[in-house]
């Protein structure tokens, strides 16, 4: 399946995936304030740039033309990837912003070397839990209280992302976006 089409800007432009760099935090930080009750702080996301250079962490941003109009990021432990954030802005859910952002962290954990890769994600949100089930993740427990206003998370994994067929699963959801370095 090839997004492209749902992902091409009025102008004709298509998104593009490229890695985060202190530049993008004022949109990036404006999309967090929406997307959670209480987001990380600039100082957060400064610290976790910082840990991008010794090479525990990887972020990106998804922007049409010049606007940011989503992020994600990974944190690496010694043979897997946890998901810290995923957020897209408002006017632009459901357009594929998600799947892109969630097929770039994809190949970055398998290029790293990861074994599996994991999650937190409302237990409300269906929405989500079914895009990060396209992707192979399956629910492996309920962390109480994780969010705030004391909302339970579920916590999914997807194992086995080195695997010829994990590498297949991905072929399928290739979303045509432009990737950059």
């Amino acid at each position: 399946m090839n997004m492209l089409a749902d992902l091409v800007t009025g102008t004709g432009r298509p998104v593009v995936v490229e890695p985060m760099r202190r530049r993008h935090l004022p949109q990036v930080e404006a999309i967090e304030e929406t997307a959670y009750v209480r987001g990380w702080s600039h100082r957060l996301f400064v610290s976790e740039l910082d840990q991008v250079r010794i090479g525990t962490r990887w972020y990106c941003v998804c922007r049409r033309g010049r606007r940011i109009v989503g992020y994600a990021g990974l944190l690496f432990a010694p043979d897997e990837a946890h998901v810290t954030n995923i957020a897209v802005a408002t006017d632009q859910r459901r357009q594929g912003i998600g799947t892109a952002l969630l097929h770039r962290l994809a190949h970055v954990a398998v290029q790293r070397g990861c074994e599996a890769w994991t999650l937190e994600v409302r237990v409300s949100s269906t929405a989500a839990q079914e895009l990060y089930r396209t992707f192979g993740f399956q629910p492996a427990g309920v962390r109480k209280r994780y969010y705030e206003n004391s909302i339970d998370a579920l916590v999914m994994w997807c194992h086995d992302i080195q695997r010829p067929e994990y590498a297949s699963l991905l072929g399928t959801l290739d979303v045509g976006v432009e990737v950059r370095p």
